[in-house]
C-alpha cells in the first residue's frame, strides 16, 4: 500500500457524498474516489445477498482504481455486508451505522427516533447495537420509504418530499423524541426540511464526522496517511445521472471532478 493512493468511498447513490465531504474536509491532503451506485439505489429494499453482491462489486471497482482504504458510506451496505468485505479483502474497510449510541446516552425524554431504510433497521448489526445501548429507552423506528428515490431524482426541496417526510416524523413527535438519528447517508440532505418540522430542542444526529475521524485514525494506525502537503484530488463517479450528482453538491466548497462510469 502506498500512502499517496486514494481513499475509496462508495454508497448506493449520491447520499454518501455527505460522508465524502466530511472525509475530504478532515483530510485535505488525501486523494479520494467516490462511487455513487445510483443504478441500483436504493439498497434498503434489496435482500442481504443482493446488498452483499453490490458491495463486493463496488469494492472491486475501487480496488481496480488503486484505492488504499475503503469507506462503505452506506448504512445498509455496512449493516449487511461489512463482515463479508472484511473477511474477503486484505485492506482496511470502514463501515457506518446509525449513531444510536450518542442518542441513547444523551436523551432526556428517554425517547429516540431513528429514520432509516428497511435494510438497515432489519439488519443483525443494527438490532445488536440498538439492544446494547437502549435499555429503558423507547426507540421509535421509521422506515423512510421513498426518500432515497426522491433524493436520487434531485427532488429534495419539493412538496412531495415535505409531505412524505412529515408523515414519517409526525409519529416520532407524538412520542416526544428529543433526538433524531438519521440512519441513511442520503438523509443529511433533508436536514433543512427537518429543521422546519422539529423544535430547536430536538437534536439531529448523523454519522458523517465520526466516520471521517475513524477513517483518519485507521489511516494513521496502518501508516497510510499521505504525508504530501499538496491539496488532494477528488473524483466522483456515478453510474446514474451525473447532473444529479453535481446538483446535490451545488453548495459544496471542495473542488472535485464528476464523471459517469459503468460499474
Amino acid at each position: 500500500m502506498m500512502q499517496d493512493q486514494p481513499i475509496g468511498i462508495f454508497d448506493s447513490g449520491v447520499g454518501g457524498t455527505t460522508i465524502w465531504k466530511e472525509i475530504a474536509s478532515l483530510l485535505p491532503n488525501e486523494d479520494t474516489i467516490f462511487l455513487a451506485d445510483s443504478k441500483y439505489a436504493p439498497y434498503g429494499k434489496r435482500s442481504k445477498e443482493e446488498i452483499t453482491a453490490l458491495s463486493i462489486k463496488n469494492t472491486e471497482k475501487l480496488l481496480d482504481l488503486n484505492c488504499k482504504i475503503i469507506v462503505v458510506a452506506c448504512n445498509t451496505a455496512t449493516t449487511n455486508a461489512i463482515k463479508t468485505l472484511r473477511s474477503t479483502y486484505n485492506i482496511p474497510i470502514i463501515g457506518i451505522e446509525p449513531a444510536i449510541k450518542p442518542a441513547a446516552i444523551n436523551t432526556k425524554t428517554k425517547k429516540v427516533g431513528v429514520l432509516a431504510t428497511k435494510g438497515t433497521l432489519s439488519s443483525e448489526l443494527f438490532v445488536k447495537t440498538s439492544d446494547l445501548y437502549t435499555q429503558n429507552i423507547e426507540v421509535i423506528e421509521v422506515i423512510g420509504t421513498g426518500l432515497v428515490e426522491l433524493i436520487e431524482k434531485g427532488k429534495i426541496d419539493t412538496d412531495e418530499m415535505y409531505s412524505l417526510l412529515h408523515s414519517y416524523i409526525t409519529p416520532m413527535l407524538n412520542k416526544n423524541i428529543d433526538h433524531l438519528v438519521l440512519g441513511c447517508t442520503h438523509y443529511p440532505y433533508l436536514i433543512p426540511l427537518l429543521k422546519k418540522m422539529l423544535s430547536d430542542e430536538i437534536i439531529i444526529i448523523d454519522s458523517g464526522e465520526a466516520v471521517a475521524r475513524q477513517t483518519k485514525a485507521v489511516l494513521i494506525a496502518n501508516n497510510l496517511l499521505n504525508p504530501n502537503p499538496k491539496i488532494g484530488k477528488h473524483t466522483l463517479y456515478t453510474n446514474g445521472n451525473v447532473d444529479i450528482l453535481k446538483n446535490i453538491l451545488h453548495e459544496n466548497t471542495i473542488t472535485y471532478t464528476a464523471k459517469t462510469l459503468d460499474f
